[in-house]
């Protein structure tokens, strides 16, 4: 199981190199390299992200019915097609139609890559399974999109397609390391959810269980409130009221994957053996601050150097809240979804993401150009609202499903399957009841 592990995250490392070679340059790829027009290159990103949400409502069923494994190397070689297609791709229909390849393919890889890691691990190394994939990721972006930086020439298109061709030999390793992976089903995935006959009524099921419900709006919100305004409304409010020359957004990005990577693990010990809820109602509060710092970088009467510095440390801010919560949240979606569901669930999941990614900068980027004070106190507002989000939703999970380390002393947390009823006992059977017989589990689990 350890090996298949590394496989996956080690296929997914290399996925996420290749991603970096390319995402940065995107824009000006299609807009000046190709001479399409800056027109053409928001199609083209825009296209980019709908294609994930056209196909990410199918995934999930795909996933459970196949297996999250040939939907893999299906999603990484319609991923290497389209990213191939695109470094050639030398008009507004070739150039439109290759993003919707490439981004179809990288929208499903994420679900399957997220059940496969569900299947090779257990309720007690689930935590850290997925903090080390997220490590990964950021660490392959990070240094693709170093790399990619030496080789481009704008003057040369043929430096660009030598990415695409790159990125695309990274889906296709991808999917050549998906194949010799042997995917198990441990016989702990049903720790903390419901039994597998919950999962016949497929997304009215999901739709009735109110724990991932409210799961997904928080998930809104926290990618609305971060990831939506990265390279939208947070750029533009930099450049525009705090003065930010567009190089220190080169800066800003690299301080929040270096926070990523240097304090993932340290992160980890500290989140690992705490409630869920409590943990990501915590990253809201550390979130809103970062927006407050922003709000000093744009809207104080400092010199331009405090204002730079204190534009990247809300980058900074929101990497340590994004390491917090990498061990915490997609973990959580595997551990309320029932066994035959864990795909519909994660692509449910992905889907809310790709929503807040898409609705984020057509919100957050006029707001940031131009209303700065109104933006700052949106985003802090929204911020607080993870909080009050998180908490809510700890009232609905299991002691199991908020604190998986309980799970780590069988004799004190046992597994029960209750039957469905009213009021709050129905409430927790549908979200996999779980009862704590011991009094030490009990204090422990109420004490974080």
């Amino acid at each position: 199981m350890g090996a298949a592990l590394r496989r996956i995250q080690l296929g997914s490392a290399l996925s996420a190199f290749g991603l970096g070679f390319t995402v940065p340059y995107l824009y000006v790829y299609v807009a000046q390299v190709r001479d399409l027009g800056a027109g053409t290159a928001g199609v083209v990103l825009a296209v980019f992200a709908m294609a994930a949400l056209a196909v990410l409502p199918f995934t999930g069923r795909a996933i459970d019915r196949r297996g999250p494994l040939p939907v893999l190397v299906v999603a990484s070689g319609l991923a290497a097609v389209g990213a191939a297609a695109l470094g050639y791709a030398s008009s507004v229909p070739a150039a439109v139609l290759s993003a919707a390849v490439l981004g179809a393919g990288t929208a499903v890889m994420q679900p399957a890559l997220a059940t496969m890691l569900v299947w090779c691990s257990s309720t007690a190394t689930r935590t850290r399974a997925f903090a080390m994939q997220f490590f990964l990721q950021n660490l392959g972006l990070g240094l693709g999109g170093l790399v990619g930086g030496q080789l481009v020439d704008v003057s040369r298109p043929a430096s660009f397609t030598m990415l695409f061709l790159i990125e695309s030999g990274m889906f296709v390793v991808l999917g050549a390391v998906a194949l010799t992976v042997r995917m198990p089903r441990t016989a702990s995935l049903g720790v903390a959810r419901p039994g597998d006959g919950s999962a016949k009524g497929g997304m009215r099921a999901l739709l009735s269980h109110r724990a991932m419900v409210q799961l997904c709006v928080l998930g809104f919100v926290l990618f609305f409130a971060c990831y939506g305004q990265f390279e939208s409304g947070l750029a533009a409010y930099g450049t525009e009221a705090a003065g930010i020359q567009p190089s220190t957004l080169g800066f800003a990005l690299a301080a929040n994957t270096a926070v990523i990577v240097v304090a993932q693990f340290v992160v980890l010990r500290l989140v690992e053996r705490r409630r869920r809820s409590r943990v990501i109602a915590a990253v809201g509060l550390i979130w809103a601050f970062a927006w407050i710092v922003a709000g000093y970088a744009g809207l104080g009467h400092g010199s331009q150097a405090m204002a730079t510095a204190a534009f990247v440390s809300t980058y900074a801010l929101f990497g340590l809240g994004e390491a917090m919560l990498s061990p915490t949240v997609a973990p959580l979606v595997a551990d309320l979804a029932p066994e035959s569901m864990v795909g519909q669930y994660n692509s449910a999941f992905a889907l809310c993401k790709q929503l807040a990614l898409a609705v984020g900068p057509a919100v957050g980027g006029p707001m940031g150009a131009s209303l700065h004070g109104p933006y700052i106190v949106t985003f802090v507002l929204f911020s607080l609202g993870i909080t009050v989000l998180a908490l809510r939703l700890g009232r609905r999970l299991t002691p199991v499903q908020d604190q998986p380390s309980l799970a780590d002393v069988p004799s004190r947390v046992v597994a029960v399957s209750l039957p469905d009823g009213g009021g709050a006992a129905g409430a927790e059977a549908a979200d996999g009841a779980v009862s704590v017989t011991a009094p030490a589990a009990a204090s422990a689990a109420a004490g974080r």
